[in-house]
């Protein structure tokens, strides 16, 4: 079995190849580029959110469940389907900028502090 987040080098992966030789972790080139392409496959739709998002959310007080996050994914999905790369989500909990291009929360902002904000260098806005 492959361990997961192995680094591995592509002249180590192509001398494997071209020698028939399998690496040790018991897998060849061919399984180890199959596995990648699964990893980055089931990660594709995936909201992720950088370090200060989390930070802001912690400072904030602003929590999300399943239900918020599957939300907020299909809003990021919509804004995508319209050729969005930087958008604001806005919702009950309060705004999320996200970078569409790689499924990356920025930043959130309260309901409060909405109010006194001015949203610059996005796209579009999506409401859910």
């Amino acid at each position: 079995m492959t361990q997961v987040g192995k680094v591995v080098s592509a002249q180590s992966l192509r001398i494997q190849h071209e020698s028939g030789i399998q690496g040790n972790s018991g897998t060849d080139f061919a399984a180890c580029l199959r596995e990648q392409a699964e990893n980055s496959q089931s990660q594709a739709g995936q909201i992720q959110f950088s370090r200060h998002a989390e930070q802001r959310m912690v400072q904030r007080g602003v929590s999300l469940s399943g239900d918020n996050i599957r939300d907020l994914t299909q809003a990021v999905e919509r804004a995508r389907l319209k050729g969005s790369k930087e958008t604001v989500v806005i919702g009950k909990q309060g705004a999320f900028i996200v970078n569409v291009p790689n499924n990356i929360v920025v930043t959130t902002i309260t309901e409060q502090e909405m109010r006194q904000n001015i949203f610059t260098n996005i796209d579009s806005a999506v409401f859910m």
